[in-house]
């Protein structure tokens, strides 16, 4: 088999994998990883079990997307640049679709008023309230984490503007630099090698960074739509840290705001991707189909994924010194810390105070949460559950 044979038979492999986890792999990013590990690790054993979580490490340390960041890194090591770009396609491309799809669906209707919504939005409580209590115990185990979070929680609720989450998360990094102290597992870490150059890995972080400041300047000096969902979305997408639920907050005070979505719409995509597989950030195709049709979901899409490629690019080559760094260590607790807050606040307002507005509400929302975290039933269960019973409430 000559070169270019092997290198296509290669890449369509990682496509199959990739799409047949993104077809299947539901329950949110720690399910991802257990899906990931048992097809990439154990079935196929593309990387050794030390060098899988060393990678799971990295995508924790970085924003964005933990679990799509684990799957573009294994398809990195396995197949380089274009690997992991096809490993994101496969693994992404399935719930993209059917959430454009929905959105296209709900266009026309005054979802408003609609039973099945208020069920969905109930559902949320029920989801956000579990994200919350297992980030809690993970992210803040001691007074000074506690007290981060804290702080998160009031500054993002007093201080209600788009700006508020970033600005508590760096503060919050700033404390953790100075003020926690990390274990000795980084130090011990063992060496992991990735087929990116530093060269490259520098151009991605330049660029990362590039848009990050440029991006809000040039909107302000045009008035082109789809620039300023791209926007929106690459910044939402940036300062993610935490997991997948923690853009609710994140793109609720980009959207809801400025009048390019309703609350209702914004919580009924929030309960329609719980029920599909893959990342939890393909909420924004639903969300950019919502505002601008297929262009804005295409968009949204890509703005909010592409800061997890520049910076899975940009930090792999670094990350066997990066990781050996107490400070960079102890920014990422702040962080988290953070977090932790900001989505208890976004767990306040917009879910709570626009989904329990009864005491039958409230009690529906126990019984979901109660089978979502105890009696282990899949989220898509949940959803459907929610639907069903809001629907005939």
């Amino acid at each position: 088999m000559n070169p270019f044979s092997r290198r296509m038979k290669q890449l369509l492999e990682i496509l199959f994998i990739s799409t047949k986890l993104g077809l299947t792999s539901f329950g949110g990013p720690v399910a991802h990883l257990g899906y990931f590990h048992n097809e990439y690790i154990q079935k196929r054993k593309w990387m050794d079990e030390k060098a899988y979580a060393d990678l799971v490490v990295l995508c924790q340390f970085l924003p964005g997307p933990a679990s799509s960041q684990v799957g573009i890194g294994i398809g990195v090591i396995r197949g380089g640049v274009l690997g992991g770009v096809i490993s994101f396609i496969g693994f992404t491309l399935p719930s993209v679709m059917v959430l454009m799809l929905f959105a296209f669906l709900l266009q026309g209707l005054d979802i408003g008023n609609a039973g099945w919504i208020h069920g969905l939005k109930i559902v949320a409580v029920a989801v956000v309230a579990q994200a919350i209590i297992g980030m809690g115990q993970k992210l803040t185990p001691n007074l000074p984490t506690k007290a981060l979070a804290l702080f998160s929680i009031v500054g993002t609720l007093l201080w209600h503007t788009a700006y508020s989450q970033v600005i508590v998360i760096l503060i919050s990094g700033m404390i953790g630099y100075f003020l926690f102290k990390p274990n000795n597992e980084s130090s011990n870490a063992s060496v992991q090698s990735f087929p990116i150059s530093r060269r490259f890995a520098v151009l991605c972080l330049f660029l990362f960074f590039g848009l990050l400041f440029m991006l809000p300047v040039i909107r302000e000096f045009t008035s082109s739509h789809l620039l300023a969902i791209f926007d929106s979305f690459y910044r939402s997408g940036s300062f993610v840290f935490g997991g997948g639920h923690v853009v609710l907050p994140l793109l609720e005070r980009e959207l809801v705001p400025t009048g390019w979505l309703s609350k209702e719409e914004f919580l009924a995509g929030y309960g329609a991707v719980q029920t599909v597989p893959g990342p939890l950030f393909t909420f924004a195709a639903y969300l950019g189909t919502a505002i601008n049709g297929w262009q804005g979901g295409v968009i949204a899409t890509i703005a909010i994924f592409l800061p997890a490629f520049l910076l899975i690019f940009g930090t792999l080559p670094f990350w066997n010194s990066l990781r050996k760094s107490p400070k960079v260590t102890g920014v990422l607790m702040g962080v988290n810390a953070a977090v932790v807050g900001i989505l208890i606040s976004a767990f306040y307002d917009p879910i709570w105070t626009t989904s329990i507005i009864s005491p039958k509400d409230f009690a529906f929302a126990a019984i979901l949460f109660s089978l979502l975290t105890y009696w282990k039933l899949p989220p898509w269960v949940i959803v459907l559950i929610g639907a069903i019973v809001g629907w005939l409430m």
